[in-house]
C-alpha cells in the first residue's frame, strides 16, 4: 500500500478511523472525510504525529457539491483515489408502525443516495484512471433480516443491489468492488436513540478487527479481488 491515496468516507467513525492506522502504517496517505471534520481532523493529527501521512476534510454526503468538492481536491492534491472506503452510514431499528417517515428519509438519503453520490463521483475519476477499489459495508442486514429493521434492511439491501451491478458495469473500466456484510461491532451505532435494540458491546466484533478485513480487500493482488465477505461475532451467527 505504500503512496497508496486511500479515502475513507466516514472518517470520524470508529471503523474509519480503524482502518486509517493500518492504511498508514503500511505507507498509505490516507485522506479522512467525514461530516465531524473535527473529530476526522484530530485522527489526522494523531497519524502524523506518529509518522504516517493523513488529511482531514469535511464533507456532506447527501450534497453533490460537497461530495465533488471533496473528491476534487483530493484528486488534486494528491494525484488520484487508489482505494475507496465507504464506511459511513446512519441507523435505524424500530417497529414499522413507529418509525418516522422522516426519520426513514433520512436512513434512505444517507446509506442509499449516500453512497450512490459518492461512489458515482468517485469512479469517474476512478474509470479515467482505469483503476481503483471501492469497499462497501452492507453489513449483515444487507444480507439477512431481522425483527424491526424494514427500513435499515432495505438501506442496506439497496447497497447490496447497487454494488453488485456496478460490479458488471465497471469491470472494463478495471474497478473492483468488495462487500463486507459484518454482523454487530462495537461502535457508537448503538448509541442512536433510534437503534432501539439491546446489545452487549463487548460480545461484538471490534473496530479493529473490521479493519483488517478492510485492509485485506484493499489489498489484494491488482489481479484479484476480495468480492464478499461475511464476519460475525459468534453470538450473532446468521447462515
Amino acid at each position: 500500500m505504500e503512496d497508496k491515496v486511500v479515502l475513507i468516507v466516514g472518517g470520524s467513525g470508529g471503523i474509519g478511523q480503524a482502518s486509517a492506522d493500518l492504511f498508514t502504517k503500511a505507507g498509505a496517505k490516507v485522506v479522512l472525510a467525514a461530516r465531524n471534520k473535527k473529530k476526522a481532523e484530530e485522527k489526522a493529527k494523531e497519524i502524523n504525529d506518529n509518522g504516517g501521512e493523513a488529511y482531514a476534510i469535511g464533507v456532506d454526503v447527501t450534497d453533490l457539491a460537497s461530495v465533488s468538492d471533496m473528491a476534487r481536491e483530493v484528486n488534486d492534491t494528491l494525484g488520484g483515489i487508489d482505494v475507496l472506503v465507504n464506511a459511513f452510514g446512519t441507523g435505524l431499528i424500530q417497529p414499522l408502525l413507529d418509525i418516522k417517515p422522516e426519520d426513514a428519509k433520512e436512513v434512505f438519503d444517507v446509506n442509499v443516495f449516500g453512497t450512490f453520490l459518492v461512489t458515482q463521483t468517485v469512479a469517474r475519476y476512478m474509470a479515467t484512471a482505469k483503476k481503483g477499489r471501492v469497499i462497501l459495508f452492507p453489513g449483515i442486514l444487507g444480507k439477512a433480516v431481522m425483527k424491526n429493521t424494514s427500513v435499515y434492511s432495505a438501506s442496506k439491501y439497496a447497497v447490496t443491489g447497487m454494488a453488485k451491478a456496478l460490479v458488471e458495469e465497471f469491470r472494463r473500466a478495471e474497478i473492483k468492488f468488495s462487500l463486507l456484510y459484518l454482523g454487530g461491532v462495537a461502535t457508537d451505532f448503538w448509541d442512536n436513540p433510534k437503534v432501539e435494540m439491546r446489545v452487549k458491546k463487548e460480545m461484538m466484533l471490534t473496530p479493529q478487527e473490521v479493519a483488517k478485513a478492510v485492509y485485506y480487500a484493499a489489498s489484494q493482488p491488482e489481479n484479484s479481488v476480495l468480492n464478499e465477505l461475511v464476519i460475525q461475532p459468534e453470538s450473532h451467527q446468521m447462515v
